[in-house]
């Protein structure tokens, strides 16, 4: 089955006994009803499993070719659940440029459960090698990454993450399973925040992890169910419904994403633009290697120096939306420094160039004049 079918079908094998309904019913329940004790039909309770849960992850799983899927109630309470897979003394390399809620995730809740974390530069894979040890147990990637849109090698640190025996973990939640599959290039785990693209319109908070391997899920399965950050089946119907217009999404996120990207790279009042399908992007080979387009984020930098005039020109726009998050239908503009990467110290986030007066889009799937329109008398 092909990626378009699947985020239609992938996953659904079974029309509803009930009534033939097409869409998954939404079981809004607690509890199910048993003939005797232990005697049920799969579910018991719906904190450990729910049948709108798990045709949700079911059809992530899918669109991602793996076996495995799990949904929790956010991004992060996903990320949460893969390093707790981890004991104290063990150790995380994590790449440099990364979500701002991951890193405070990382630094401020499990440091202080003994867990290392090793925040490094990954755009060379020869680099991620360099400071693995007998202690690492976990390579965390994002590509591209947020907000840098840094592209990073999946292939050549899959190699590396089997060679010493490290699981390999991928936030695509950028990418999307439209543009990038990392399974299938050899990675441990996928990571969503499917309140991103996967959802795509801006109603539904949700996390997601996607596996192949049948041991490392029923680890991450009782996690799941002994935290208990699952979601409920409200928002896994939204999710669901969200999942089956993916890939003609996408599709639109793409061209706008590129025109928009070559609009302000030849502007003049704007000094840098990071977008993985611009040539001139440090590894823009990598991207088209590893995804299939280069989707809808991209970030600039204005010429002026001064924080207030950047701000004025985001303050100056009309179609795009001043806030927080990304990967809906309509186009938002965020300032990493004080929204998204605000938690990140301002010297670590100067290193990785998340500099004041650095601007974040999510580029929507509105008529890409309207948005151009926009953004040049903002500019201006």
């Amino acid at each position: 089955m092909k990626f378009n079918t699947k985020t239609i079908h992938g996953g659904q094998e079974n029309i509803d006994p009930a009534f033939g309904a097409v869409m998954p019913p939404i079981y809004q329940t607690t509890t199910y009803a048993q003939s005797a004790p232990g005697g049920h039909k799969g579910f018991e309770y719906s904190r450990s499993k729910n049948p709108t849960r798990s045709n949700l992850e079911r059809a992530i799983a899918s669109i991602e070719n793996g076996k495995f899927g799990l949904a929790f109630s956010s991004g992060m309470a996903a990320i949460d659940a893969v390093i707790k897979l981890l004991k104290p003394g063990d150790e995380v390399i994590a790449s440099s440029d990364l979500y701002g809620g991951t890193y405070r995730l990382f630094t401020t809740i499990f440091q202080d459960f003994g867990v290392k974390f090793h925040f490094i530069n990954m755009s060379a894979p020869s680099n991620i090698e360099q400071h693995i040890t007998k202690k690492t147990k976990l390579i965390w990637v994002e590509t591209p990454t947020n907000p840098m849109m840094n592209i990073l090698d999946i292939k050549s640190t899959v190699t590396i993450a089997k060679k010493y025996r490290v699981l390999l973990a991928v936030d695509n939640t950028f990418a999307t399973p439209y543009l990038q599959q990392p399974l299938c290039l050899g990675a441990d785990i996928v990571m969503h925040s499917a309140t991103k693209y996967l959802g795509g319109h801006s109603d539904v908070v949700m996390g997601a992890l996607v596996v192949n391997d049948e041991k490392l899920a029923k680890k991450l399965y009782f996690i799941q169910n002994a935290s208990g950050a699952i979601s409920g089946p409200q928002d896994c119907f939204l999710v669901l419904r969200g999942i089956k217009t993916l890939h003609i999404r996408m599709q639109r996120h793409c061209e706008n994403g590129m025109a928009i990207a070559q609009f302000l790279n030849n502007h003049p009042k704007i000094k840098k633009v990071y977008y993985p399908g611009l040539e001139n992007h440090p590894n823009h080979h990598i991207a088209k290697q590893q995804m299939t387009g280069f989707g809808g984020m991209l970030s600039f930098v204005p010429a002026t120096e001064k924080l207030d005039e950047a701000l004025k020109i985001i303050e100056n726009l009309k179609v795009f939306t001043l806030a927080e998050s990304l990967g809906g239908v309509e186009s938002l503009a965020g300032h990493p420094a004080t929204m998204t990467h605000a938690s990140i110290p301002k010297s670590e986030r100067e290193k990785n160039g998340i500099v004041d007066t650095l601007i974040r889009l999510s580029v929507g799937i509105e008529d890409v004049d309207d948005l151009i329109a926009d953004l040049n008398q903002a500019i201006f």
